[in-house]
C-alpha cells in the first residue's frame, strides 16, 4: 500500500513536469511569435527609411548637391535581426530561469531580472556580476544598482552612446576595475551615480556633460588636484561617507568646478572646513564630521552660499571668527544642531532667516544677538538646549520682533514663558512643551493691548506643570483658536 502510494505521488510529480514544461514551450513560442511580429515591424520601418534616404539621395543629385556625402547602403544582413536561439532541454526543464527580456537591437537580450521600458533599462538586483554587454543606441537611462559588478571594460558603452543617467550604486567597484577612459565616450551623460561601491579615488577622465556625480558610501581616500578635471558643467556633488579630510583633499581640487552648487561632503573626517570651494557654490552639507572650527577665511571665495549645514561635529561657539559669514549676502540657512555651543553664537549672517541649534548645550540667548539682522530672523529651533529661567534676556529677541515665523523652545528647562515673545507679532508656531513651566503672565503669550489679529496657528505648552484651571482667559486671546492649544499631559511635579 506504501509503494502504490508512492508511486501515485511520483506520477502526479512527473504529472505536474510536464505540464510545467508545456506550458514553458507555450510561452517560448508566444515570445517567438510576439519577437517575429517586432522584428517585422521594424524591417518594415527601415524599408521606409532606406526607400525615404534614396529619394533624399535621387533630390540631392538631382540638385547638384556634391558636398552630401551618404553611409553605405546596409546589407541585407545588417537589416534582418537574428532569429532567438533556441532554448536547451534542460532550460526547458527549468522553467527557462537563465533567458532574460528580449530587448531592441539586434542579439539582444538581457540578462534575467532586467526589464527594458521605452528607452530605460533596469537591471536592480539581478545578480549580475559583469557589466552587461548592450547594443540599445536609442537607450538613455540604464540602471544596474544592487549587483555584484566589480569592473567596467573598455567600450563597454559602445552599443549604447546616448545615455544620459547611469546608475552604478551597489555594487562592487574598485578603482583599477574601471578601464581608462571608459566614461569618455559617453557624449550626453549627466548624471553618474556610484554610490556604496569599493572605489579609493575618483573615476579619470569622466564626460564634461556631466552635472551630477555622486560617489557615496565608498573609500575615497583624497582628492587630488586634477580630479574634476574637465567637469565645468558639473552642478551636484556627493561625496559623503568616506575617509576624506583637509589633508587629501588638494586646496584646488574643486577650481575645475565653475559651475557647482550643491555639494555634500558630510560623514567624512574633515576637523575643519576644506579650502578652495568654488564661488559658484550654493549649498555645503558637512554633517557628521570631526570639525571644530570656522576661519575667517574658509567662506570668502563663496559668496553666493545659501545653506551650511554643519550638524554633528565639534564646534564652540569661540571658534568661529567673527568675519567667517556675517557679511555674506545671501546666506539665509545655517544648520549648528548636535554640536558643543554654550550660547546663541554672535555674528550670524546678516541675511539669515532660518537657523537650527538643536541638541547643543546652550544656556543664554545673548541680548540683540539677532539685532543686526534683515529683514529678520523667521526660523528658530533652539529644543533639547540648557535653557533656563536666567538664560533668556528681555533684549534676546531685540530685532526679530516682526520677522519670527516659528520659534521652537521645547525640551528646555525653562521655568517661565521668554520674555519678548508676546511682541513678536508674526509668530505662527510656538513650541513651549518639555519645560518646567509652572505659571505664567496673562500677557506672556499674547499682549492684551496688540491682539486684534489672532495670528498664532500653533501653541505646544504640553509636559509642563501647568494647571490649566488658573489660566487666564486672555492669556490666549492671540491664538487662532483654543483647539490650536496643546496643554494636556502635564508633568505631577
Amino acid at each position: 500500500e506504501l509503494l502504490l502510494k508512492r508511486e501515485e505521488e511520483e506520477h502526479r510529480e512527473e504529472e505536474a513536469r510536464l505540464l510545467k514544461k508545456d506550458a514553458e514551450k507555450k510561452r517560448r513560442k508566444k515570445q517567438k511569435k510576439e519577437e517575429a511580429e517586432r522584428q517585422r515591424s521594424l524591417q518594415e520601418e527601415r524599408s521606409l527609411q532606406e526607400e525615404r534616404r534614396q529619394q533624399e539621395e535621387r533630390r540631392r543629385e538631382e540638385e547638384g548637391d556634391v558636398f552630401q556625402i551618404f553611409p553605405e547602403e546596409p546589407t541585407e544582413e545588417d537589416l534582418l535581426t537574428p532569429p532567438l536561439a533556441e532554448p536547451t532541454e534542460k532550460q526547458e526543464e527549468d522553467g527557462g530561469a537563465e533567458w532574460g527580456v528580449v530587448a531592441h537591437g539586434p542579439g539582444n537580450t538581457l540578462p534575467l531580472g532586467c526589464d527594458i521600458s521605452d528607452v530605460i533599462v533596469t537591471c536592480e538586483n539581478a545578480q549580475l556580476t559583469n557589466f552587461p554587454p548592450l547594443n540599445i543606441p536609442e537607450l538613455k537611462s540604464l540602471s544596474l544598482e544592487g549587483n555584484a559588478i566589480s569592473t567596467i571594460p573598455v567600450g563597454a558603452f559602445n552599443g549604447i552612446p546616448n545615455l544620459e543617467w547611469i546608475n552604478l550604486s551597489k555594487n562592487k567597484l574598485v578603482t583599477s576595475g574601471i578601464a581608462p577612459r571608459a566614461f569618455k565616450g559617453l557624449k550626453f551623460l549627466s548624471r553618474l551615480f556610484l554610490d556604496n561601491n569599493l572605489l579609493e579615488t575618483v573615476p579619470t577622465d569622466l564626460p564634461s556633460t556631466l552635472q551630477e556625480l555622486k560617489i557615496n558610501e565608498n573609500h575615497l581616500k583624497g582628492i587630488e588636484e586634477n580630479s574634476f578635471q574637465g567637469l565645468s558643467s558639473l552642478l551636484i556633488l556627493e561625496l559623503e561617507g568616506n575617509v576624506l579630510n583637509e589633508g587629501n583633499v588638494d586646496h584646488q581640487a574643486f577650481s575645475p568646478l565653475s559651475q557647482l552648487s550643491y555639494l555634500r561632503l558630510g560623514r567624512n573626517h574633515f576637523r575643519t572646513v576644506p579650502q578652495g570651494l568654488p564661488p559658484s557654490l550654493l549649498e555645503v552639507y558637512l554633517e557628521n564630521n570631526l570639525i571644530e572650527e570656522i576661519s575667517d577665511c574658509v567662506f570668502n571665495q563663496s559668496t553666493n552660499l545659501n545653506v551650511i549645514s554643519l550638524r554633528h561635529n565639534r564646534l564652540e561657539e569661540s571658534r568661529i571668527a567673527p568675519l567667517a559669514w556675517i557679511n555674506h549676502k545671501n546666506l539665509e540657512s545655517i544648520d549648528l544642531s548636535y554640536n558643543r555651543l554654550y550660547l546663541v553664537p554672535s555674528y550670524l549672517p546678516r541675511a539669515l532667516i532660518h537657523l537650527v541649534l538643536v541638541g547643543n548645550q546652550i544656556e543664554r540667548i545673548p541680548g540683540f544677538v539677532f539685532a543686526h539682522m534683515v529683514p529678520g530672523i523667521e526660523y528658530l529651533y533652539l529644543s533639547h538646549n540648557k535653557l533656563d529661567g536666567e538664560g533668556v534676556e528681555p533684549q534676546s529677541f531685540f530685532g526679530a520682533h516682526t520677522s519670527m515665523t516659528e520659534l521652537c523652545l521645547d525640551h528646555n528647562q525653562l521655568i517661565t514663558v521668554p520674555p519678548g515673545i508676546n511682541q513678536m507679532s508674526s509668530l505662527h508656531f510656538l513650541h513651549l512643551n518639555n519645560n518646567r513651566i509652572r505659571t505664567f503672565a496673562e500677557d506672556a503669550i499674547c499682549d492684551p493691548e496688540n491682539n486684534e489679529d489672532s495670528h498664532i496657528v500653533m501653541l505646544r505648552l504640553e509636559n509642563n506643570l501647568i494647571d490649566p484651571r488658573k489660566i487666564s482667559p486672555i492669556a490666549f486671546s492671540c491664538v487662532r483658536s483654543y483647539s490650536s492649544v496643546v496643554l494636556k499631559p502635564q508633568w505631577t511635579k
